[in-house]
């Protein structure tokens, strides 16, 4: 997975608390059949694949790894909103409400 210069920065602002782990990766649910995860991680597993980009990890756990190898993480702003979006050319189709992804 690659991160772009705008998701660095904010991952560093973001990571200078308590934990310093964000954990991506997928989940099965939603109407399309499986939806990510971006989350503040405190426990490195043994399956999970670490990625240290100094001031912080990133980690995607075994399963998830095939899925997101070519994917890029982003920080977008659209008007007054900002998120954290996953960038994936793996995806066949997404929910309408943007959640939901399939393979």
């Amino acid at each position: 997975m690659e991160l772009t210069d705008a998701a660095i920065k904010k991952l560093i602002e973001k990571t200078q608390g308590e934990y310093n782990t964000i954990r991506i990766g997928l989940t099965g649910g939603g109407c399309a059949g499986y939806e990510y995860v971006f989350d503040y991680e405190s426990e490195i597993l043994p399956e999970d694949h670490v990625f240290d980009y100094g001031s912080f990890n990133i980690v995607i756990n075994d399963i998830s790894m095939p899925f997101l190898r070519d994917a890029s993480l982003d920080y977008i702003t659209q008007g007054i909103n900002e998120s954290f979006k996953i960038i994936n050319p793996a995806e066949k189709s997404a929910c309408g409400c943007g959640v939901s992804i399939q393979f």
